[in-house]
């Protein structure tokens, strides 16, 4: 059972590759985006502490972040598997995530490390805010989530390491190479994709 998580900067592409990956395992995508803005839009009890949190314009603490993805990771499809994508994103988060996992007798089966370089990761935020109109993609504030990425989430990778778990992934090239490199990757696992 594919019990996965997709890493990688903004701009590396891990959105699109992770649907691809998602769709080909037949699991749930688990983006913690997505699932903060489903439980604010159902008006659930986690979706209204939620909302308080971003409309004073603070980021959602690990503790609320945490019971989020358990609550959304005990939904029968994710019983088959899933796919994490922004979750665990420092490593108080990775200790949260292991503890619910453990309880389960589970634990994560592969990490999806999608390198590109950081200029690779700006042409491709800016060319996003170009052709989407993304008032948030401007260079000041995509260096500022480059620099959070690489002092916050990339650290959490190291402990995977330790785990033997990461694959690291070339995100440089073509959608179906990227997707070519990553399917080889948990082949290898044995997780067919």
């Amino acid at each position: 059972m594919p019990r996965l998580l997709i890493v990688g900067p903004q701009g590396s592409g891990k959105g699109t590759q992770g649907v691809r990956v998602a769709d080909a395992l037949a699991i749930p995508i688990v983006s913690t985006g997505d699932v903060f803005r489903a439980n604010v839009k159902d008006g659930t009890e986690l979706g209204l502490k939620v909302k308080a949190i971003i409309d004073a314009g603070d980021l959602v603490p690990d503790e609320l972040t945490s019971a989020i993805v358990r609550d959304r990771l005990e939904q029968v499809d994710a019983a088959g598997g899933f796919l994490l994508d922004g979750y665990p994103r420092n490593v108080g988060q990775v200790g949260d995530l292991d503890g619910f996992l453990s309880g389960r007798g589970e634990q994560l089966t592969g990490v999806l490390e999608l390198s590109v370089p950081r200029a690779v990761s700006i042409e491709r935020l800016s060319l996003r805010a170009s052709e989407q109109g993304r008032a948030d993609d401007t260079e000041e504030a995509i260096a500022k989530r480059l620099s959070l990425y690489e002092s916050e989430t990339a650290p959490i990778l190291d402990v995977y390491r330790e785990r033997g778990i990461v694959d690291a992934i070339d995100g440089v090239g073509s959608l179906d190479e990227i997707a070519q490199r990553i399917s080889a990757a948990l082949a290898a696992r044995g997780i067919p994709g």
